[in-house]
């Protein structure tokens, strides 16, 4: 009969080998690191780290009429350079829109473009028209005025500007910054499955200012993992 874990349910871990391993990714150590302190197998610690990761993704916001200062961008992630192929999503960079709320949390959506009808379709419901948004200068920014966002303030990085006064998107470039930071190990891989790791950098980063590991314990408290096994 397994051990009792009140955070992963028919586990084959013990409750207090699984919140080690908890502690561990929380600390966002690699799967190889984890399996040499806790004396798991990199197989189990890769098992545990992907059922977690699934947990997180759910967790993340979705925004529904965001309103106050919003920060709009969009980022590449993948190779940097594609022999014989240039420009925005060249080769097989994954194309990422990313929306910030200053004082708040981020948001992600992986995007098959940077269209104007791509964006208009990402933002309508999302944003409040009267949000004070503020972007770079990229050609698709243009559908926001056509969906009723007067308050809008473009940053031209293209002409070297980074800031303007309030007028900025330091936030959601932060954000950027810290995701690909970590996802140096997750270079090559799919576009699939590359969404559970961007999940996680954003649920990362939403709680940067928190006890991770204490945020994911209450969490698998009141929502316990299961392994296959359970019924």
């Amino acid at each position: 009969m397994p051990p009792v874990n009140r955070y992963y349910k028919c586990s084959k871990l013990s409750e207090v080998k699984f919140r080690y391993l908890l502690r561990l990714f929380a600390l966002d150590l690699t799967a190889s690191d984890t399996a040499r302190l806790t004396g798991l197998s990199v197989r189990a610690v890769n098992d545990g780290y992907l059922r977690l990761r699934r947990r997180l993704h759910p967790r993340c916001p979705v925004p529904v009429e965001l309103g106050g200062a919003l920060e709009l961008d969009e980022s590449y992630f993948g190779p940097r350079r594609v022999r014989g192929k240039r420009g925005r999503g060249a080769g097989s960079k994954t194309i990422v829109f990313g929306l910030f709320k200053r004082g708040g949390q981020v948001y992600t959506e992986m995007v098959p473009d940077c269209s104007k009808k791509t964006l208009q379709g990402i933002i309508r419901g999302k944003i409040d028209p009267a949000a004070l948004v503020n972007a770079d200068g990229w050609r698709g920014d243009d559908g926001r005025v056509d969906v009723g966002f007067d308050r809008h303030y473009r940053v031209l990085h293209s002409h070297n500007e980074f800031v303007q006064g309030a007028a900025h998107i330091n936030g959601i470039e932060s954000f950027w910054r810290f995701a690909k930071s970590r996802l140096h190990q997750f270079a090559g891989v799919p576009k699939h499955p590359f969404l559970l790791p961007l999940k996680e950098c954003v649920f990362r980063f939403n709680h940067r200012y928190q006890d991770l590991y204490k945020v994911l314990r209450k969490e698998l408290r009141q929502y316990p993992l299961k392994s296959s096994s359970a019924s």
